[in-house]
């Protein structure tokens, strides 16, 4: 290694001397889940130096911190965030749009603090990190190959719920921001779908944790590849149909299903299930009706969607499935095949939600609710375009997986309607301005039928 990590050092006064600069710029991240509530303290977990604090630096240093807010249920932990945050005493000037503060007291008072991650050597470090397996302190690093060394990262600026760095084109390295006791699955299923010979999933090469918890995940990037919304988008400009391309996307995504389900294990959906699936989408709609009052009006229509659903008799299998599948989950190579990423799940949902076997429905679902997306974000609204998209896709899925989704069109609407007002909330704390897109969707599917 060109540079090798430290031991684990906490010195008691380092988070003291963090918090001041942490409280103000923890909220302003895009992936910091706690939006519109008080920070009002931090736990550390832990802190190791992947590169020595001592000196003029750089340093790297490797933070799980808990940040306590109000409102948290009782019983329940304060989010973790991994941080990764460069140290030097001079910030060179290409680095000043990363710099969190200068620390004012304690063990590095006088030092400046930035993002570590937009630091070339930095980032390059971590990547030689994983090419190396073993531990740093709490760390772990795994790798299934030989790596090729010293490849020039960038940080992606695409940021969301989690960090991404490219190393040379070759690799892509995604850095989970909350993390949560257990393996995440956007490494869990990956591996499974690697190991089940599926081609659809890039398999990962290299992974971190500490304790239980996964932190980032080394996969192959696909740099000749474009996204699945890109793709739709510049179709909506063009005037053209999107139908071969939905169709193929839809063979896909039975195809990494069927995968999943010979993989890992699954269970029969009874109808006892499909009631406490029905519920517990009930729920959500009524958290979060009171966090965005505009779904008041629909809550009646929308309850309706939910409990026809739960009286639907129970058929096909539970197992494990992306989770969060939108266009922006896929990519389209060069040769016009479709691969599948992110299979984090629906990152506000706890862990062990994520990682529990549900109905393949809630796939399609998602992916019916992206079409619907991509043509509300062109002008005119073309809903002709989505519904030709919607049913190619359909169509695609029922001829790899052999089951039509739309044999079940009351479960089909219930996850419809469930990720509609998923999307209302993360829209209305995370983008107001797109909040009319869900909406829309909330106003179809909450009328009689």
């Amino acid at each position: 290694m060109p540079e090798t990590a430290s031991t684990t050092r906490a010195p008691d006064a380092l988070l003291p001397s963090l918090a001041p600069l942490l409280h103000e710029w923890l909220p302003r991240q895009r992936w910091f889940a706690g939006k519109g509530r008080r920070v009002i303290g931090f736990t550390l977990d832990a802190a190791t130096e992947l590169l020595p604090l001592d000196g003029a630096g750089p340093g790297l240093l490797h933070l799980l911190v808990r940040v306590d807010q109000p409102g948290r249920p009782a019983g329940t932990p304060a989010d973790c965030y991994q941080l990764l945050l460069g140290v030097r005493t001079q910030l060179p000037p290409r680095l000043a749009p990363a710099l969190i503060g200068r620390i004012r007291q304690g063990p590095l008072a006088g030092r400046a603090v930035y993002e570590g991650l937009r630091d070339p050597r930095l980032a390059g470090l971590l990547y030689e990190r994983l090419r190396s397996p073993g531990r740093t302190g709490p760390l772990r690093f795994h790798a299934t190959t030989a790596l090729p060394p010293a490849l020039a990262p960038r940080m992606l600026d695409a940021e969301q719920s989690n960090s991404s760095l490219v190393y040379g084109d070759s690799f892509i390295l995604k850095i989970f921001r909350r993390v949560s006791p257990g393996a995440n699955p956007d490494l869990e299923l990956p591996l499974a779908l690697s190991r089940a010979g599926c081609a659809r999933v890039p398999a990962p090469v290299a992974w971190f944790e500490s304790g239980a918890a996964t932190l980032g995940v080394l996969q192959p990037y696909l740099r000749d590849s474009r996204d699945g919304w890109r793709l739709a988008l510049d179709a909506l400009a063009d005037g053209r149909e999107f139908t071969t391309e939905a169709r193929a996307l839809g063979r896909a995504t039975a195809e990494v299903h069927l995968a999943l389900a010979g993989a890992l294990p699954t269970l029969r959906l009874p109808r006892s299930e499909t009631e406490h699936l029905a519920a517990a989408m009930d729920r959500r709609l009524h958290a979060a009706a009171q966090a965005v009052p505009a779904l008041l009006p629909y809550v009646p229509g929308l309850r309706a969607v939910f409990a026809a659903a739960g009286e639907a008799p129970g058929a096909g299998a539970l197992q494990r499935i992306h989770g969060d599948l939108h266009l922006g989950q896929t990519l389209r190579g060069s040769d016009g095949g479709w691969a599948v990423i992110d299979f984090e799940g629906e990152p506000a949902k706890p862990l062990d939600e994520r990682r529990s076997p549900q109905p393949t429905v809630r796939d399609v679902a998602g992916m019916l609710r992206s079409f619907d997306y991509a043509a509300r974000t062109h002008r005119p609204w073309n809903a002709d375009w989505a519904a030709r998209c919607r049913a190619a896709y359909c169509t695609g899925y029922a001829e790899a997986a052999g089951v039509d989704p739309r044999a079940d069109p009351a479960l089909l609407r219930a996850y419809e309607t469930d990720k509609a007002v998923y999307e209302v909330v993360y829209e209305a704390r995370h983008r107001p301005d797109w909040l009319p897109v869900p909406m829309s969707a909330i106003e179809r599917l909450a009328a009689p039928r």
